[in-house]
């Protein structure tokens, strides 16, 4: 199985999760922001942090599974596992949320 394989099969239960909860909760634009923000910010730092491991040879990839796309160093299969994270959680944490119930801080504010 190559890592792009393995990478689509990991991300198809956070994009099944997220859509879940887009269709369900119907968020607004702050929500989708905050999640976009979110996932800008795990993507830039894969790129980094995955690109200094890989060059100070923490491991290694077989070349024969990859796309062969990368982000400085960091193979393109690598950055599915913090867009998962990024969809997943947020979405996880809008539907388990009790319907009614306002946004944390603003009870406090009557």
């Amino acid at each position: 199985m190559t890592y792009a394989a393995l990478a689509l099969v990991f991300l198809a239960v956070p994009v099944a999760i997220a859509a879940l909860a887009a269709t369900v909760r119907l968020p607004d634009r702050r929500w989708w922001g905050c999640t976009a923000a979110v996932a800008a910010a795990l993507l830039v730092m894969t790129a980094v942090f995955d690109s200094l491991m890989i060059a100070a040879d923490l491991f290694r990839f077989d070349s024969a599974r990859l796309l062969g796309v990368h982000v400085i160093r960091a193979p393109l299969e690598d950055f599915a596992w913090p867009l998962a994270s990024a969809l997943m959680l947020p979405a996880l944490w809008l539907l388990l949320e009790r319907p009614g119930r306002a946004p944390s801080g603003e009870e406090q504010r009557s």
